[in-house]
């Protein structure tokens, strides 16, 4: 009998830059425990999510320019666009570092760069220092934080809104890079300060049914691996009958935004308006 645990695959360091291939779906909560059975034999719990007792709450800023550019990229599908963000884990304040995300879209590629920097080092300035000062760890971290900052200024990115969520996280066992994430928890607050993380603000809610058109309240599954999809991962869609489909976060926090407060277009629009 072979032990699965001693043949694992040890997957290589993707802490700074990733290039994956990703796939999320919606799904009914009474699906979450089926699909974890079903994945069992070909994946372990994440250990940073092991080690949180489960699950961990991922805090995300979100930045655009003034005219969304990034949000209506993703909107109209453009085939090359690209996010930036800036993430810590836990509940801040505390002691998880901070990183600094640039996440490019190529049609189905994903590729993600990225510089950690301490949560104290996460304060006004930190964007005009001199890589020089932030002790990074490697030339593609140094290289990460400067296009960073090369955007950020060609855009005029300033900070929109703070999504806050909770993850359950699985790593392949066999694999180079598999992951299955479940999304749970969501909600958004927007903001116009880059360095709160919205503590003592209030946050809205992003898992009702309503702003994805649905009856009943959703998780989102998240299927990541490299170009090498894992037989499994095929299984499990089909087995499933899971169906694709976007599901960008901070999107979804504009279109709540739009929808509270009657500015710009929310999603389904017209659907809404034909049910009162």
């Amino acid at each position: 009998m072979i032990n699965r645990h001693s043949q694992k695959f040890e997957s290589a360091d993707f802490s700074t830059e990733l290039d994956r291939f990703e796939a999320k779906y919606i799904i009914p909560r009474h699906l979450v425990e089926p699909i974890k059975q079903f994945i069992q034999p070909y994946c372990e719990m994440d250990k940073h999510c092991e080690k949180a007792g489960g699950q961990y709450f991922i805090n995300t800023l979100q930045m655009d320019s003034d005219a969304l550019s990034l949000h209506y990229a993703k909107e109209w599908e453009a085939a090359h666009r690209f996010k930036l963000r800036v993430r810590t884990y836990g509940k801040p304040p505390g002691d998880a570092p901070v990183f600094l995300e640039i996440k490019r879209k190529f049609f189905d590629r994903v590729i993600k760069s990225r510089a950690c920097i301490p949560f104290e080092a996460w304060k006004p300035g930190i964007l005009k220092k001199h890589v020089d000062e932030l002790n990074l760890k490697s030339i593609k971290e140094r290289e990460a934080f400067r296009e960073f900052v090369r955007l950020t200024n060609e855009i005029d990115a300033k900070p929109l809104v703070y999504v806050h969520y909770s993850r359950e996280a699985y790593s392949g066992l066999f694999d180079h890079y598999a992951r299955i994430t479940f999304d749970s928890k969501l909600c958004y607050q927007p903001v116009t300060d880059m360095y709160g993380w919205g503590v003592g603000g209030r946050f809205i809610s992003m898992d009702s049914g309503l702003v994805r058109n649905r009856k009943d309240s959703t998780l989102v599954l998240e299927v990541k691996c490299t170009e090498q999809v894992p037989t499994w991962m095929i299984a499990l869609v089909q087995e499933f009958n899971l169906i694709r489909c976007g599901n960008c976060k901070y999107s979804t926090a504009i279109w709540m935004e739009n929808l509270l407060t009657g500015k710009g277009e929310a999603p389904f629009a017209d659907e809404f308006m034909e049910d009162m």
